[in-house]
């Protein structure tokens, strides 16, 4: 069977591989934000004083790095349905525990990128802070932050980028994302390379937008390279 470039640019211009790709960023921005955050909260407990937060810390960073993210995505939507009756209801839908394994999956390895960039800031730096009388959340946001942010830009934005690839594993929950819309196109017409080239077309697309703002991103904090030494912590503290 040849290739179809008629069959092709239909595949493009489609409306359910369009609502797949909604669907697939809508994903991959939800997850991504929450295990921003909820890694930003572990990788502070890996560097804590107390055993307990750092051993709970490594523990999860273990487990959800361990388990591969298609065991964690069927975990939450047919496992965990099982042990909490309540997640048999209509609210628990396929996007929701697709965003809930992703967003846990992701933290796991977001907290090591930001463990690693909390560990290249100066301790010099937070200790010349808080003896200039700020407190510890202003030290956070105007001399750690910015520096952490420079820093762990490119390692998150590659992390971004793995993560929009991975919610084509998502299918499994019945989620209508990219990836479930094009394999439901293919079974009916068994047209798998103008199909499926059209998907691999959405995600270079969708993957060269988001490396644009990566850049855009470095180049935005690109000050904080070279903002060393005390002058460059007066200026952030004047700000």
């Amino acid at each position: 069977m040849d290739f179809n470039g008629q069959v092709f640019l239909e595949a493009l211009g489609s409306q359910s591989l369009i609502q797949g790709v909604q669907i697939t960023v809508a994903l991959t921005v939800v997850s991504f934000v929450a295990g921003l955050v909820m890694g930003l909260v572990v990788a502070v407990m890996r560097d804590s004083r107390l055993r307990v937060l750092r051993a709970i810390s490594w523990t999860y960073i273990w487990i959800f790095r361990g388990i591969p993210t298609l065991i964690q995505l069927f975990i939450v939507w047919q496992a965990l349905p099982q042990l909490f009756p309540a997640l048999r209801e209509q609210w628990f839908s396929p996007f929701l525990a697709s965003a809930i394994a992703l967003a846990f999956n992701e933290a796991a390895y977001a907290a090591e990128i930001l463990r690693g960039g909390l560990l290249s800031v100066d301790e010099g730096q937070r200790v010349a802070a808080r003896a200039l009388g700020m407190p510890p959340f202003s030290v956070f946001r105007k001399v750690i932050a910015p520096q952490l942010t420079r820093v762990t830009i490119p390692p998150m934005a590659n992390d971004f980028i793995t993560l929009l690839k991975i919610t084509s594993l998502a299918s499994v929950t019945s989620l209508r994302e990219l990836m479930t819309n094009t394999q439901a196109a293919v079974s009916s017409s068994f047209r798998f390379a103008e199909w499926y080239g059209a998907a691999a077309i959405y995600y270079l697309v969708l993957v060269s937008i988001f490396m644009l703002g990566q850049s855009w991103l470095e180049r935005r904090y690109v000050w904080t390279s070279r903002a060393r030494g005390p002058r460059s912590l007066i200026r952030a503290i004047g700000r």
